[in-house]
Order: C-alpha cells, then structure tokens, then sequence
C-alpha cells in the first residue's frame, strides 16, 4: 500500500485519497469569448508529461480537502504534497518530500 501525506492530516494510506487531474490550470478570464474548440481545449487538453507532474488530489476519506502534489509518472513517486493555492515547489531545489510510493507495512 502507498502512503500519502495529506498537508492537513499526514501520512494517510492511498484508499482515502483520489486523483483530481493537473493542478495549477487557469480559468479563461472570459470565458463567453471562446470559441467551442478553445473551450474544449481548455476542459479536455491536459499535459502529460514524462517526468514531474503537478496534480490536484482530494482526500475524499479523510478531511475532505483538496491539495496538490508532485508526482514522477516514470516511477509513481509523490515528491511533495502542498496546499492548495500555494505555488509549486521547484522539485529540483529540494521540495518538502511526501511518502515515497513504495509498498509499506501498513495495513
């Protein structure tokens, strides 16, 4: 079983907590201007980057907030869990690190 840490409750086990899609997506300023092709490039075009990502995560079985981490897609490691509305940590200038994704002890 992985361990998450959430910002609020800490480390938690991996079934309280689902994944929410990438973090840090701005919402069009005028969203009546766009076109139906540039609003469906917004809702549906994500990245999907090999490496680092940046993904919103709700721990849905615990305190029920949202908050951010960084993950490698390569090896499914959290790198850092952040609250929401903070900036993103720089992963290469030695952002707070979560639980690894590893297998645990932990029931």
């Amino acid at each position: 079983m992985l361990v998450i840490t959430c910002p609020n409750c800490g480390d938690r086990p991996e079934l309280e907590f689902r994944c929410g899609g990438e973090a840090h997506i701005a919402r069009p300023q005028t969203p009546a201007e766009l076109d139906d092709g540039q609003w469906g490039a917004f809702l549906f075009t994500r990245t999907n980057p090999k490496g680092v990502h940046a993904e919103r995560w709700i721990h849905q079985h615990g305190c029920g907030r949202w908050f951010n981490a960084l993950r490698d897609t390569v090896s499914d490691r959290l790198i850092a869990t952040y609250p929401m509305g903070t900036p993103r940590p720089d992963a290469g200038a030695g952002a707070a690190p979560s639980s690894p994704a590893s297998p645990t002890s932990q029931p």
